[in-house]
């Protein structure tokens, strides 16, 4: 148990799963506990406070919490384990009998971790019922990435049938355009080049304050110092022409868009109580393709729900095949309590989920390889993160190829001109030749 009389010397290791804004978030902790004197702990160093920032969009990704909060455990035996996030939220209960957990902390309160530990008492949960979540708190990470994941939005007013995350975070809420171009310019202050603009509906920015996105995206492109913004994972209905052709128009904003689809069947877009049909959705990635040909899109599919038959499926699988999508990410669906969608009928076996999933995923590696040829031999700028893997570094083009270059420490966060070569011996980056 930690003595909450003093942080001074205590040391804290941070945990984090599932989406970008969960990494935003974890680090706002992390700022919060610093500020007061808690020092985050080295690699190998036994942590005084160890904080899980969780994730429960799938049945799956509740497991890999469970797993991580025992393995933690193991590593730190007598630190005082805090879990926080959508799983946390949803699941205080269950969370707080897994070996280990001292405190569960709902997403209300964990901004307040510092005044939750000075009043600690007896209490080993502490949240609050999700439509007292209305609060936004504005976060941004970068810990060891180059990138920085910028929050702009939380919540969600959606609903869709198969999903438990506006009964997690609550009703979609942002921060002012102020307060975010703050962020951005203190990023640029602390030398970062990227921003990732990150929520759980970014495109509905705006409910809370009477702006909207594309407000947002002017007010940003003002902020000196910072080179490249991407915008994270964006609805089909709320990705309007006029966002569209601002990216277009304004090269600090990357050709690079994630656009969940969830599926290519109008027939189950209306069970999942999605909010466009595949025609909408064409129009939008065509749209991209037309002012920007080499965009790199990808996009979110969900393989065996509630109601998805064999034809259902094929129609899905054909529509997919027939867009000009550079990478599908894939996801098995589970049961969620309290969703709408376990009304639905028919049940799609395991076996069947699993078969379905490879064909997806065979042609999702089909379309990379495919946008990835299609990039060979282009002019390129490459901005290299610090990690090392073996006697290399890696990095991302602004369409979002992965690329691979012999480690040289003066590229580390640098934009690098380079020509795109080839692949890479495993196929899982295109080599570069610096052409500065």
């Amino acid at each position: 148990m930690i003595d909450n009389n003093t942080f001074e010397h205590k040391t804290a290791a941070y945990f984090t799963l599932g989406c970008k804004l969960n990494f935003a978030e974890t680090s706002m902790i992390g700022k919060e506990l610093e500020f007061r004197g808690i020092r985050k702990a080295t690699n190998r160093e036994q942590a005084d406070i160890c904080v899980i920032n969780t994730c429960s969009v799938t049945e799956l990704a509740d497991k890999k919490c469970r797993q991580m909060i025992r393995r933690i455990n193991k590593l730190h035996p007598n630190a005082f384990i805090i879990a926080t996030g959508c799983y946390a939220q949803l699941k205080p209960d269950e969370v707080s009998r897994i070996e280990g957990v001292d405190l569960v902390v709902g997403h209300a309160q964990k901004s307040n971790i510092i005044q939750i530990l000075n009043n600690l008492d007896n209490s080993r949960i502490i949240t609050s019922p999700v439509n007292e979540i209305d609060t936004f708190v504005p976060s941004c990470s970068a810990s060891d990435r180059t990138r920085h994941f910028l929050k702009v939005q939380d919540g969600c007013d959606y609903y869709c049938s198969f999903c438990t995350i506006p009964f997690a975070r609550g009703r979609s809420r942002n921060g002012t355009i102020a307060e975010l171009t703050a962020q951005a310019r203190q990023v640029a202050a602390d030398g970062g080049k990227e921003i990732v603009l990150t929520g759980v509906n970014i495109g509905d920015f705006g409910k809370s304050t009477h702006d909207s996105f594309i407000d947002l995206l002017r007010a940003l492109n003002q902020v000196d110092g910072i080179e490249r913004y991407r915008i994270s994972s964006i609805e089909p209905n709320l990705i309007t022409d006029e966002i569209i052709e601002f990216v277009a128009d304004n090269k600090r904003f990357a050709p690079h868009f994630h656009i969940p689809l969830q599926s290519g069947s109008d027939e189950i877009l209306r069970l999942m109580r999605r909010k466009y049909d595949t025609a909408l959705f064409r129009q939008r990635v065509e749209k991209i393709k037309t002012l920007l040909p080499n965009a790199f899109i990808g996009v979110d599919v969900i393989v065996g729900t509630r109601g998805e038959t064999d034809r259902f499926f094929e129609d899905s699988l054909d529509f997919i095949s027939s867009l000009p999508v550079s990478q599908l990410h894939v996801f098995t669906y589970s049961e969620r309590p309290g969703t709408q969608a376990l009304k639905i009928t028919p049940v799609v076996s395991t076996q069947l989920k699993h078969l379905r999933s490879k064909e997806l995923l065979d042609l999702s590696e089909h379309k990379k390889t495919d946008f990835y040829d299609s990039q060979i031999g282009r002019q390129a700028q490459v901005l290299f993160e610090h990690t090392r893997k073996g006697k290399n570094m890696t990095g991302f083009t602004a369409n979002y190829v992965k690329t691979v270059a012999p480690y040289q420490t003066n590229m580390i966060n640098c934009m690098t001109n380079v020509r795109l070569e080839g692949w890479n011996s495993d196929k899982s980056a295109l080599t570069v030749s610096f052409t500065d």
